[in-house]
């Protein structure tokens, strides 16, 4: 977490807020990106008034203009700490969904955003959770507690007490895991996260999707620990790679009418692709 990653992301639809930020409103008002024109009656803010829409009125009514109001927004990652979090093959996959959270807090803050972090398992881990706050040292700090936790539970099904502990504003969500939960759980999740914007961001590692054709690997169930021996071969590794492949079709289908589409974090957190990603329209 030394160098500082920048990631430009853009909400989708729009967000009602108190404090002006960079973002677009649902608000409209007097200043701002010009919206549209409304009858006077219904704004009557004389300081607006429209004279050449005005005077095209045939019915003689007086119209005012509206602007789009610039907002600040709360964005909130909620990681997924359980025993799977922990791999490390190409690259140490907890350590990436640590980075990505420091990149996100820095990021927001520096466009005057909220930062939130909600790490669970089992159950939501409160000592590595931080409400959402505009204070880059808090919500680094947060970041530094995330680093200093093991990926260990047994389970994700904590993400539905850290969806319940946003709250009803709605946010941008950036949901950090591997995914590697039943189809049941992945979808109470997204319905808990319905009323945010919810990015899935899903970190993968090379290792687990292209196994070798030959080879001895061995493997470990990070839930219990046990060890498994096992012969490679080009059979084994077709139905692994279908296996991969129907899992990410799973999660496709569960998030199309919840989420955005899932971004694939592969290996190493890529700043550039990850921000074309969460800009685009």
């Amino acid at each position: 977490m030394s160098r500082v990653i920048d990631i430009l992301y853009r909400p989708r639809g729009r967000f009602a807020a108190n404090h002006v930020g960079a973002h677009t409103s649902s608000e409209v008002g007097g200043f701002g990106v010009f919206r549209d024109q409304a009858p006077f009656m219904r704004y009557p803010d004389a300081r607006r008034i429209d004279v050449r829409a005005t005077l095209r009125d045939p019915f003689g009514a007086t119209y005012v203009r509206r602007f789009e109001q610039r907002t600040a927004i709360d964005v909130c990652a909620l990681v997924d700490l359980s025993a799977s979090m922990g791999f490390v093959g190409a690259a140490d996959r907890f350590r990436v969904a640590v980075e990505l959270c420091a990149a996100l807090a820095y990021s927001a803050t520096r466009v005057g955003d909220r930062f939130g972090l909600f790490a669970f398992e089992h159950a939501m881990i409160e000592g590595a959770s931080l409400p959402a706050t505009r204070s880059r040292r808090a919500a680094l700090a947060a970041v530094e507690r995330l680093s200093a936790e093991t990926p260990h539970g047994s389970s994700a099904k904590g993400v539905l007490a850290a969806a319940a502990a946003l709250g009803a504003t709605r946010r941008l969500v950036f949901l950090i895991s591997d995914f590697r939960w039943s189809e049941g759980l992945i979808e109470q999740a997204l319905d808990a996260l319905a009323l945010h914007d919810v990015a899935p961001l899903v970190l993968v590692d090379s290792a687990e999707v292209a196994p070798p054709k030959w080879g001895l690997l061995q493997l470990r169930d990070s839930e219990s620990g046990r060890r498994r021996l096992l012969l490679m071969r080009p059979a084994l590794q077709r139905r692994w790679i279908e296996a991969e492949q129907a899992r990410r079709r799973s999660l496709a289908r569960l998030a199309s009418l919840r989420s955005r589409a899932p971004i694939y974090i592969r290996d190493a957190l890529n700043p550039v692709d990850l921000s074309i990603r969460l800009t685009a329209a």
